[in-house]
């Protein structure tokens, strides 16, 4: 992700409530898990805060994605 755009929700973020931070750094994490498995994530379109995107990939990107999903929750589960 480029610095410009972390700073920018960055500063969004600011204001909110530390569980929301959380909650959206999460799924932040989990859209990038989708990437490195070479899913491909669009911005279909935004509506205020409302963000609606679409994942698509192969049944091979789907797989290490699924993969990669679990062993993070594995992960954070030994912690």
């Amino acid at each position: 992700m480029p610095n410009d755009t972390f700073s920018v929700r960055a500063t969004a973020l600011a204001g909110q409530p530390k569980e929301a931070r959380n909650a959206v750094s999460e799924f932040d994490e989990i859209l990038a898990l989708a990437r490195e498995s070479g899913m491909l994530i669009t911005l279909d379109g935004q509506i205020g805060r409302e963000k609606y995107q679409s994942i698509a990939g192969s049944l091979h990107a789907f797989k290490r994605f699924a993969e990669a999903l679990c062993n993070n929750f594995g992960q954070r589960a030994a912690v």
